[in-house]
């Protein structure tokens, strides 16, 4: 896919102003050819099979609810490669994400699907104006987690100058963005704000010694008052993006130049918003858990995937002009995961590194803060065979422990140890975590 002239600001007209009815009419077509090819999975032929489903029980959008949602769970169950539709041979990629304990969830992908994953991302990039004369800098990291390499590939096939810097190292990142005249970064928000200190702790002047005008944001949660923060400290334009390993990674869903909700881009899924306990539609307007089913997917489709991301549709139209319908930012998940400096967290992955260590106890409480511009980690857990007053042996097992969530986490907590039956309990429950963050 090349883009259109650049006296436009689509970089699929036809599609992202296509009718709302021949959208539909889209969708439904691509609905029943994905049933069709999920069926060539085991776990999916399975499915259909016991529920007496198949892409004839498809005549419009209205049948997908006859379909049981897939969930996290089923993707762990069918590890490694059980959601495969298409021989092995063809797939050419895999991602994964993290895992709590046992088996994390698994993402195959065939040539095909790189290639509509990078059109995708390439189309969102080119809603905010970015082209091929831009110079784009990735500050994600690359490998397993989808937001490196998909925002890679996006950004070459729109044609920009990409600078692969990977994440950290902020001096370097400097020193690419002024040497190269980087004019867009992919960040995440909370390293945006350091960022911005470190161009101040080095006397440079973002606004004035920069190109930049453009940068990606997402990966964790933020706010409003956030996302201004960085544009002001940066002189940037900052723009929301959606994405999860399950649907490619980011590009499922972007903010255009209006900032007034995330498009959806409803050629590549069919969006559900439901009630997160009965699992029925909300009525418009209303907050529930995003359900997401592929629709350009051929290595693994994915049917009615619960996301666990809280949002809601955004009501009337864009004055961009684009006719895909826009969701509101997260609001939070359905479940228990937490989200920090872009990397997905578990309380059982801290659980699972405390209850190693004879000398604590059973119960510990996880904080999280925004302290300055940066959020942070307190994993505060209580001794067992230990006396507090013993500063050496207090000193060794917090640094044997803070490495060790270190490298289940990929991120370094503060740890505080502290006496037996001091954290608080909720209704004889252990209360797990606490977020105290500015969102």
């Amino acid at each position: 896919m090349t883009a259109t002239k650049e006296t436009t600001s689509y970089w699929q007209e036809a599609l992202e102003t296509i009718s709302r009815s021949e959208l539909e009419k889209l969708q439904t077509e691509r609905l029943r050819q994905t049933i069709e090819q999920a069926g060539r999975s085991a776990f999916y032929d399975q499915v259909f099979k016991t529920h007496g489903l198949s892409s004839a029980s498809v005549r419009s959008l209205d049948d997908l609810q006859q379909f049981p949602f897939t969930a996290k769970d089923d993707l762990r169950a069918a590890y490694p490669y059980g959601m495969a539709a298409i021989p092995l041979q063809k797939c050419v990629r895999v991602h994964s994400s993290s895992g709590t304990t046992g088996n994390p969830t698994v993402v195959l992908h065939s040539q095909q699907d790189l290639d509509e994953w990078a059109n995708q991302v390439a189309r969102c990039m080119y809603m905010v104006g970015l082209r091929d004369t831009d110079v784009f800098q990735n500050t994600s990291g690359y490998g397993m987690f989808t937001g490196g390499l998909g925002f890679q590939y996006g950004a070459e096939r729109l044609g920009a100058l990409t600078v692969p810097a990977a994440a950290g190292n902020s001096k370097r990142q400097i020193k690419f963005i002024t040497d190269f005249g980087t004019t867009c970064l992919h960040i995440i928000p909370s390293y945006a704000t350091r960022l911005a200190e470190v161009f101040r702790e080095l006397g440079i002047d973002p606004r004035r010694d920069t190109r930049l005008h453009t940068i990606c944001i997402g990966a964790e949660p933020h706010s409003e008052e956030q996302r201004r923060r960085i544009e002001h400290l940066l002189g940037v334009k900052a723009y929301n993006c959606f994405g999860m390993s399950e649907m490619n990674g980011p590009g499922v869903a972007f903010e255009c130049p209006e900032q007034n909700g995330l498009h959806i881009w409803e050629d590549y899924v069919v969006v559900e918003i439901v009630h997160p306990e009965t699992l029925r539609p909300v009525a418009g307007g209303e907050i529930g858990e995003l359900v997401l089913t592929t629709l350009r997917r051929e290595a693994m489709p994915l049917i009615r995937y619960r996301t666990r991301d809280l949002t809601r549709f955004l009501p009337g139209d864009c004055p961009c002009g684009r006719t895909h319908r826009r969701i509101d930012r997260l609001k939070g998940r359905s479940d228990d995961m937490i989200i920090l400096k872009g990397v997905n967290i578990f309380p059982v992955q801290v659980e699972k590194v405390l209850m190693s260590f004879g000398e604590l106890g059973g119960n510990y409480l996880i904080t999280l803060e925004t302290v300055g511009n940066n959020d942070e980690m307190l994993v505060e857990v209580e001794l067992d065979g230990l006396h507090t007053d013993n500063y050496g042996a207090l000193q060794r097992l917090t640094r044997d422990i803070v490495r060790q969530l270190k490298d289940e986490l990929l991120i370094t907590p503060h740890l505080k140890l502290v006496a037996r039956g001091s954290l608080p309990v909720q209704q004889g429950k252990a209360v797990r975590v606490k977020d105290l963050r500015k969102l």
